[in-house]
C-alpha cells in the first residue's frame, strides 16, 4: 500500500477563478484520474440529511426495499449483493438503490420513506450543478463549447442516463483484506462521490502507470473517508471522449485488516449523458458512436450479462 497525492481542488468563487481551477482539474484528471472538491456549495449538513434518508431505505425490511425492484433493463432500482466483478470473480458485498430522474422505474414512496423524493431529487440537482462545473472546464480545454458536455449530461432530457446510487456495505467480519467493492473503472462520463467520516475503504490506482488487467499487482492507495468533500474520478467514457487526454482509473472497496469492517454508506452521482448524443472526441481518435450505443459495448464487455455499472 502506498500514500500518494490526491489533489484537493477548490470551487469558491468559481466565475472569477474558473481560469485557475480549469488548470487544476486538467493536471489532476490527466496524471492523477481523481481528485476531491471543496467549497462546492453543498453543506455537511445537506449531506448528512441524504446519508439520513438513505439509511432509512436500507434499514427498511427487505420486502419492503423489494417494492423497488432492481430492474436490469434500466439498472433502476434496488439490488442486493447482486453485482458481479471480473475482477474477482465474487459478488460485491453492497446492497444499493440506483435512481434516475426520467425514468418509468419507481422510487421508494414517502410513506416508506417520508420526503424520500424531494429532498433526493433537490440533492441530484445540487450534484447536477456542481457537474455542470467541472465539465464545463473540461470542455473548454479540449476545444469544444463551453456548454458542450452540460448539454450532453442535461438530466432533464428524457434521453439522459445520468443516475444517483445510494449505497450501503453491511458489516463484516473475518473478512481481513477481501474486496467489499472489486477493482473496477466507471463506465460513465465523471462521477462524483459522497462519504461519511470514519467509514473508510476506498482504495484508487490513480495515475497512467496503471497497466495491468483491473489494476491487479499495481499500487493502491486508501482514501479517508471525510463527510463534505467530494472525491471525483474521470469515467471510460470521458477518457475515450478526450482521445484519451483524461484518465480514467481503478478503485476498489476493500474489508479492513483485522478483518472487521462497520456499515459503510456512500452515495454517487454518475454523469453518464444523453442515449442519443454523439460521443467523439476533438481529434478523433476513435469512431463515433452515440452514448448508448457506448454503453451496450461497455456492459458487454465489462459485465457480460451483469447491466449494473458504477462505482464505490
Amino acid at each position: 500500500m502506498s500514500e500518494r497525492l490526491v489533489p484537493v481542488i477548490s470551487l469558491r468563487d468559481f466565475d472569477k477563478r474558473k481560469e485557475e481551477i480549469t488548470k487544476q482539474l486538467i493536471n489532476a484528471a490527466e496524471y492523477v484520474g481523481f481528485f476531491t472538491l471543496i467549497d462546492h456549495g453543498i453543506t455537511v449538513d445537506e449531506i448528512e440529511a441524504q446519508f439520513a434518508i438513505s439509511r432509512q431505505f436500507f434499514d427498511l425490511p427487505a420486502d419492503v426495499k423489494a417494492k423497488t425492484p432492481h430492474d436490469t433493463k434500466s439498472n433502476n432500482g434496488w439490488e442486493y449483493k447482486a453485482q458481479l466483478r471480473p475482477s474477482t470473480g465474487t459478488y460485491d458485498q453492497k446492497e444499493s438503490l440506483w435512481l434516475q430522474r426520467n425514468s418509468s422505474s419507481p422510487w421508494p414512496s414517502d410513506e416508506d420513506v417520508p420526503g424520500f423524493h424531494d429532498q433526493t431529487s433537490n440533492f441530484m440537482t445540487k450534484c447536477a450543478g456542481i457537474s455542470d462545473q467541472v465539465l464545463s472546464c473540461f470542455a473548454n480545454a479540449l476545444g469544444f463549447p463551453p456548454t458542450y458536455f452540460a448539454t450532453a449530461n442535461d438530466p432533464s432530457k428524457s434521453d439522459c442516463l445520468t443516475q444517483l446510487r445510494l449505497i450501503h456495505y453491511p458489516p463484516s467480519e473475518n473478512a481481513a483484506g477481501t474486496w467489499r467493492a472489486g477493482s473496477h473503472t466507471d463506465i460513465g462520463c465523471l462521477t462524483l462521490l459522497f462519504q461519511r467520516d470514519g467509514e473508510d475503504g476506498l482504495e484508487i490506482c490513480p495515475g497512467r502507470e496503471t497497466h495491468s488487467s483491473f489494476a491487479s499487482g499495481d499500487v493502491f492507495t486508501p482514501v479517508p473517508a471525510e463527510t463534505g468533500p467530494i472525491v471525483v474520478n474521470i469515467g471510460d467514457m470521458l477518457m475515450a471522449w478526450s482521445d484519451d487526454r483524461l484518465k480514467s482509473n481503478f478503485h476498489r472497496v476493500r474489508a479492513k485488516d483485522d478483518g472487521t469492517s462497520p456499515s459503510r454508506y456512500s452515495i454517487a452521482y454518475f454523469n453518464q449523458a444523453r442515449r442519443d448524443f454523439v460521443l467523439q472526441g476533438p481529434l478523433k481518435k476513435y469512431p463515433p458512436m452515440t452514448v448508448g450505443e457506448w454503453f451496450a459495448q461497455s456492459v458487454a464487455r465489462n459485465f457480460g450479462k451483469q447491466v449494473s455499472v458504477g462505482a464505490s
